[in-house]
């Protein structure tokens, strides 16, 4: 995850938490996963073929 640290990742969360608003980061924190993962398995299915 690069030079990334506990407390900048804790920083990066408060931001989210202010800006998004508790009761949509759940469904923003979904939101990236999804696309994190679907970006991992065109990753993949590239190297397959």
């Amino acid at each position: 995850m690069g030079n990334l640290g506990i407390g900048e990742l804790v920083v990066i969360a408060i931001i989210a938490l202010v800006v998004v608003g508790p009761t949509r980061l759940p469904e923003l924190a979904r939101g990236v996963g999804n696309a994190v993962r679907a970006f991992q398995d065109a990753l993949r299915g590239s190297k397959h073929e």
